[in-house]
């Protein structure tokens, strides 16, 4: 909501006051000192409008021009001009802004160059920097920096490798970035933590993998346990239709299909009909078939992988299934 001042500080020149009225529409009724101070306005009747109640003081050298809640887009373009000229929108306020993430009240995340000064104003503010910083921006309003760049550094900043992995394939599955952004970025940009897992994330993603269920399969139910690794997005003819199986293993000699339903099951008449139609076209193919959902999954992946295991050694794949640091 943007909040423009009916205030006019004295200092401003009558033929100054549309532009400082356009000003404060823009950035949603804030402003720096060196932009006060080109209308004019000096430090002590900044300091004269906040001790009257009329402005607030909120990051060093940024105020506020009018009273009440200071919203979102506020702080936003708040902490950029707290940072600096080159300051970004990172992490998952850039996230938020590429409409990765929904929003949240937490504190707003900034890039800036090695060397700048700003740092980290909690609670509000989150500084971060960057040395290869002109590889990052993209022009958009408010600047910020690319979606590719944003995936990588939500999971640089999780709390482990797994979760890294499981964050980047997420984001990046739910937002369409290509493989070929991410390692463009991760080569020029290389992550600080987690480079193996970020790039084994990256190569599941290049073999099809297509969403966070997907990843969770092949990591925790196939590489975990020494599972071949399945074909993804494998096309069918159903009814004169392609449609897509999630991982099939027809390449190891085991008409096996595994299903991933990461939403709802048959969340509606159409889903479940077709499901239907690729169920029995797959009996009367004489196709094997299991199906897990997230809950399936995340509880008992190695139950999942003995399930997969004993399909494939039943058809005739000889190979071992090792146990992970999990199974019981």
């Amino acid at each position: 909501m943007r909040q423009p001042a009916k205030f006019v500080p004295a200092q401003i020149a009558p033929e100054a006051v549309p532009e400082w009225h356009r000003l404060l529409a823009e950035q949603h009724g804030v402003a720096g000192n060196a932009q006060l101070s080109a209308f004019g306005v000096t430090p002590d009747a900044i300091e004269a409008s906040v001790d009257a109640g009329r402005w607030r003081h909120v990051l060093p050298r940024v105020y506020a021009t009018h009273t009440g809640p200071v919203p979102r887009a506020a702080m936003i373009t708040a902490s950029l001009l707290y940072a600096g000229p080159q300051a970004l929108l990172s992490h998952r306020t850039a996230a938020e802004e590429w409409r990765m993430l929904p929003l949240s009240d937490g504190p707003i995340h900034v890039t800036v160059p090695y060397g700048c000064s700003a740092v980290s104003q909690p609670p509000w503010v989150i500084v971060h920097r960057s040395r290869a910083f002109e590889h990052i921006a993209v022009a958009t309003e408010p600047a910020r920096v690319s979606r590719a760049d944003t995936a990588v550094d939500l999971a640089v900043a999780e709390p482990s490798a797994r979760l890294a992995m499981h964050r980047l394939v997420a984001v990046a599955t739910g937002s369409g970035i290509s493989t070929s952004e991410l390692l463009e970025r991760i080569e020029q940009r290389r992550p600080r933590r987690y480079r193996t897992a970020i790039n084994d994330a990256v190569r599941l993603l290049a073999t099809g993998v297509c969403s966070p269920l997907e990843e969770l399969f092949a990591v925790d139910v196939e590489i975990a346990h020494a599972l071949p690794p399945a074909r993804r997005q494998v096309p069918f003819d159903v009814d004169g239709r392609t449609l897509w199986e999630d991982a099939t293993y027809d390449h190891v000699g085991v008409p096996l299909t595994v299903r991933l339903d990461g939403q709802r099951y048959h969340a509606n008449a159409r889903v479940a009909f077709r499901d239907r139609r690729r169920d029995n076209a797959a009996e009367l193919a004489g196709r094997q078939r299991l199906v897990y959902g997230w809950k399936d999954l995340a509880a008992d992946p190695c139950g999942a992988a003995g399930e997969v295991a004993a399909v494939l050694h039943r058809a005739g794949w000889a190979g071992p299934i090792r146990p992970c640091p999990s199974c019981g």
